[in-house]
């Protein structure tokens, strides 16, 4: 078995690479396997102040990249590949890349997740043209303009803070009559004079100018009522960023492992119900997901791999 790994890790954000420490701290041999950037939502996270040992202005990239170098540190092996198959049928599994095929004593899924789209019309079109799901990436194109954040839940606040160090106005769409997020973000947006609240309401269609987004039509969902923004004529555009939870990225896994909704059921110990094979992060089953709770997961995996390696394999 000197070509098989120990453990195959999918997916490279704040799970994947916990696991990848601490089963390459157990010099087992590991690989971890990135769809694109490392990271995942994690690196597209401006602030990170609550995570335990987190230094002032923590970001998710200078998270992340500790993360990696402790990967390295313990000889993880990382490739830049995607997924597109696998098989869990046998003691030693197989995981199947657009380059390659892995054979593995465990594998553990650190999949993640995506944002979690409006579903209006004119999303897909104004994507990338005013719409964004990444404060990070774009909030600075909007420097001295307005924007708009759908959503009111923990990650909606925290990235309309950031976008609030660029923009001028911030309005915050949400679909419930008051915002869900943590009371420490919520203090610091209500009292944050740039910051406006519409409840209730959803965005029922955007639209633009030429292919850049100027308008938004919004829906009160008690009422049925149609309410429309328009840019501010000497702006021409405006922002629109959109943050309403998670969608897991798991379609490869379906029939191979049992699912419930997408997302993929554990234990305590991120045992699916396929021995040898885990999942961890947003992927799973879970009540919070935080870069914390992705960690810890990704922990809890490699421990209890390393130990089933050791009962199942000589």
């Amino acid at each position: 078995m000197e070509n098989i790994y120990d453990v195959v890790i999918i997916g490279s954000g704040p799970a994947g690479l916990a696991a990848g420490i601490y089963s390459g701290r157990a010099l087992l041999k590991t690989l971890v396997i990135e769809r694109s950037k490392v990271g995942g939502q994690a690196v597209v996270t401006n602030e990170i102040d609550n995570y335990p040992g987190a230094e002032d202005e923590e970001t998710g990239p200078t998270l992340i990249a500790k993360m990696v170098k402790q990967n390295e540190r313990f000889g993880v092996t990382r490739v830049a590949d995607e997924v597109i198959d696998v098989d869990f049928t046998g003691k030693v599994k197989k995981v199947k890349c657009n380059n390659g095929e892995y054979e593995a004593k465990t594998v553990i899924i650190a999949s993640g997740a995506f944002p979690r789209l409006m579903g209006c019309k004119g999303e897909a079109e104004f994507t990338a043209k005013g719409v964004s799901y990444c404060a990070t990436c774009d909030a600075a194109f909007f420097e001295d303009l307005e924007v708009y954040v759908v959503g009111g839940g923990d990650s909606a606040i925290q990235e309309a803070l950031f976008i609030a160090r660029f923009a001028r106005k911030i309005t915050i769409l949400q679909n419930l009559p008051e915002l869900t997020a943590a009371k420490s973000m919520q203090k610091k947006a209500l009292e944050n004079p740039k910051f406006s609240f519409v409840y209730n309401s959803v965005v029922h269609e955007v639209s633009g100018a030429e292919g850049i987004l100027d308008t938004i039509i919004i829906k009160n969902e008690q009422t049925g009522e149609l309410t429309e923004f328009n840019a501010d004529p000497d702006d021409g555009t405006f922002g629109l960023f959109v943050f309403i939870g998670l969608v897991p990225r798991t379609d490869i896994f379906e029939g191979k492992i049992h699912m419930d909704r997408g997302y993929i059921p554990t234990d305590d110990n991120m045992r699916t119900n396929i021995p040898g094979v885990y999942a961890v992060g947003d992927c799973r089953v879970k009540a919070f997901r935080q870069v914390v709770t992705a960690a810890a997961d990704g922990a809890i995996a490699a421990a209890d791999a390393e130990k089933y390696i050791e009962n199942s394999f000589e």
